[in-house]
């Protein structure tokens, strides 16, 4: 309110004379939704105001943070969606109101919440003491005026437009002026309900998934006047609520349902083609990586639910009429049904009619996703993103469409076209496909390098790699920046290397692009090392293999407090080849690194703090104010090593490998069941990799020195065992 009690002051301190100029500055003020000091300087020098009162004004400008921060969320609408979205943000430590128009529908959504928390405690996902947390931030109301401390208020009503304006209407003249206003509609303008809102610079999209407590994906809509500052703080707001954000511009169905829907639709006019459910089930799942076939989701999700929002699209031409079984079914309120046990014997029967189903399902999803890219709704990564995040598929459109090529994608959307009588695309081939993996955001001295990948755990595969160092050398290169960070999106800081890519070379013998990868690869990081710009990795999940490895090579690891990490190498039949036998000593010594190496461990963020393999652990909060350059890096204490940490470190720097394996190690100070439970983790490694990996920790030749190797390595029958499965208990031979 800070901003607001500036505004008050403004108009008292203004004579009559200058009021209509004070309402013009602070209109552009609040357009801009940030405060615009110098502006608001001159304006006030310029109309000559009393000192005093001119310095009070600016001071209480100058405290106005630029962001807003959100502690509690408000949920209207206490359904399906409303009542998962209001679990979700109870999860993640925010203050939640619950409200719908009584309270009984409010009682039973939190009811259903209460229970889903029951369910989590049996599965030991949550304990006793976490829900009576979350309950107790959890509140519920029929009163939309208890809501008017809330700073964000997120709308989870039935799919009206006038309902949904109204109520619109009604919470922007109760909520204080600076509180963020969101939808989760799936389908009308953004720009459209911002009008029935008090200052639409606050008012978004923000597009849940269902289910909206469990499905990570969340699309972030902004409308027409949606200021840059809402923005940044819905996605702040989504990554503290553990989503990974997607963008779209204001169009119907945005971009998943854009493409979707239509693809639910389509397997209905295949079924009003005498094509049967079972079959159109089959070849969708074979297709698109997935458990539940077109009709199936349908049923789960609410058939007047695909009905409604295929009915929005139609504004985009024939292909989007809704079909006549779709809407037949909606109105005598009917699922669909069909005999799951025949889906199987499709397989088999009138492949062509297999193969027919395949290019329409696949032709459709083509055609209307080039339209998004032609449209510049959102970015080929977006699309991807999208349908491996939100619906599950094993590869994103954009994905499968790189895979079969500009000449077969164009076949398949010129059958579409002349089915339906649309207009092909022009965002057809390569330079329309490539994905952005890597992002990079300059804020002044700042440079923020994000591998932002998350549907695959933002694993580093070749173009990852190429994006990566593009990226950090344009920041390098910049002499205005003075600090480089880099980190991850979604669960993953970087989940390791791309393990498909090894095992196809390796299959197809060609060990040479996996030396040469790694060649690259340590090249990049090398540069990494020798930059004269402070590198600051920040951990915010999974650091595993490749992604410690680069981690390392930062003059600062700060880590997330559920960071993970760990080199799980040696467990699947290598070792680390980016330069982790050799950081990982520089940075911890001899005997810890070859404890990290040899049992491939998993450390906690606070465990890898109390070694000193990460510097600090920081909350989420100071992550974004870091980040942001709103805060200044943390101040780090050199800790010594303490517990059982110097236990673990003598041992491993006083006993071999070859003890250890054999049990004739020298306990020093270690408890034996400690001890005895580390050689039983080492047993079941690869052996070969174990004394790779420990060769190059004692000769210490520097990161190149891995290289050597590598085919040594890669050509055994344990890597290929163990790089194929992955997550599996193997057995591993020592050749």
């Amino acid at each position: 309110m800070e901003l607001f009690e500036t505004y008050k002051f403004f108009f008292q301190a203004s004579s009559k004379l200058y009021k209509s100029h004070a309402i013009q500055t602070i209109e552009m003020l609040q357009a801009a939704q940030h405060h615009n000091l110098t502006n608001f300087n001159n304006f006030l020098n310029v109309k000559n105001f009393k000192n005093l009162e001119k310095n009070t004004a600016i001071k209480k400008l100058q405290n106005y943070p630029a962001m807003k921060k959100i502690r509690t969320v408000g949920v209207v609408g206490a359904g399906t969606m409303g009542s998962a979205l209001a679990q979700k943000f109870v999860q993640e430590g925010f203050n939640v109101i619950l409200a719908d128009r009584a309270m009984n529908f409010v009682e039973k959504g939190i009811t259903g919440i209460k229970s889903t928390f029951s369910e989590g405690t049996k599965k030991k996902l949550f304990t006793d003491e976490q829900i009576k947390n979350f309950l107790n931030n959890l509140k519920g109301t029929e009163n939309l005026f208890d809501l008017q401390g809330c700073d964000l208020v997120v709308e989870a009503i039935y799919e009206d437009f006038n309902a949904k304006s109204e109520l619109f209407k009604e919470l922007s003249s109760i909520v204080p002026y600076d509180t963020i206003l969101a939808t989760n509609t799936s389908s009308f303008s953004i720009s459209e309900l911002a009008a029935s809102v008090k200052y639409p610079e606050r008012f978004i999209g923000l597009h849940y998934f269902y289910h909206a407590a469990k499905n990570r994906l969340l699309e972030i809509i902004p409308g027409l006047k949606t200021s840059e500052d809402t923005i940044k703080t819905a996605h702040r707001f989504a990554v503290l609520t553990g989503k990974d954000p997607i963008y779209s511009k204001d169009a119907n169905g945005f971009i998943v349902n854009r493409f979707f829907v239509p693809w639910l639709n389509e397997s209905v006019r295949l079924h009003q083609e005498k094509v049967s459910i079972e079959r159109i089930e089959n070849v969708c799942k074979d297709v698109f990586g997935i458990s539940m076939g077109p009709f199936e989701l349908m049923n789960v999700t609410g058939v007047p639910v695909a009905y409604h929002a295929e009915k929005t699209l139609e504004v985009f031409g024939s292909l989007y009429t809704v079909a006549k079984e779709l809407k037949k079914k909606t109105d005598e309120k009917q699922q669909w049904t069909w005999d799951k046990s025949k889906e199987l014997n499709t397989c088999t029967t009138y492949p062509e009619v297999n193969l027919a189903v395949k290019e329409r399902m696949l032709g459709l999803v083509f055609f209307i996703c080039s339209q998004l890219l032609d449209e510049k709704v959102c970015s080929a990564s977006d699309i991807d993103k999208g349908a491996r995040i939100g619906l599950r598929w094993k590869k994103g459109p954009v994905e499968l469409m790189r895979e079969l090529g500009e000449n077969e994608v164009t076949r398949l959307i010129v059958k579409i076209i002349d089915l339906y009588n649309m207009e092909l695309p022009d965002a057809i081939g390569k330079k329309y496909w490539k994905p952005a993996n890597v992002k990079l955001e300059k804020n002044d001295a700042i440079a923020v390098i994000t591998i932002d990948q998350p549907e695959t755990l933002n694993a580093l595969s070749e173009d990852t790699m190429k994006q990566f160092s593009d990226c950090f050398d344009r920041a390098d290169k910049n002499s205005s920046i003075e600090t480089i960070f880099i980190t991850g999106s979604g669960k993953a800081f970087v989940a390791g290397a791309d393990i498909k890519f090894f095992v196809n070379n390796i299959k197809n013998e060609r060990i040479c692009n996996i030396e040469s990868f790694t060649e690259f690869g340590q090249s990049v990081f090398h540069r990494i090392d020798n930059s004269k710009k402070k590198i600051v990795a920040v951990i915010n999940g999974l650091a595993l293999g490749g992604g410690l490895e680069l981690a390392l090579c930062a003059d600062l690891i700060l880590a997330l407090p559920k960071a993970q990490m760990a080199f799980p190498e040696t467990g699947i039949g290598i070792y680390p080849g980016l330069g982790g036998t050799q950081r990982s000593v520089r940075k911890l010594g001899n005997g810890l690194s070859k404890y990290l190496v040899l049992t491939g461990k998993m450390l906690s963020a606070r465990d890898a703090e109390e070694i000193g393999l990460v510097d600090k652990v920081i909350s989420n909060e100071e992550m974004f104010s870091i980040l942001g350059g709103e805060i200044p890096l943390p101040f780090i204490e050199k800790k010594s090593l303490e517990g059982k940490w110097i236990s673990i470190k003598n041992f491993f720097e006083k006993n071999s490998l070859q003890k250890i394996t054999d049990k004739k190690y020298s306990l020093d100070g270690m408890n034996r069941e400690e001890a005895e439970k580390l050689a039983k983790t080492i047993k079941y490694k690869a052996p070969i990799a174990l004394k790779l990996a420990e060769q190059l920790i004692n000769e210490a030749k520097g990161c190149s020195s891995e290289l050597d190797h590598l085919r040594e390595v890669f050509l055994t029958s344990d890597a290929l065992l163990g790089l194929s499965s992955i997550g599996e208990k193997v057995v591993y031979q020592g050749r």
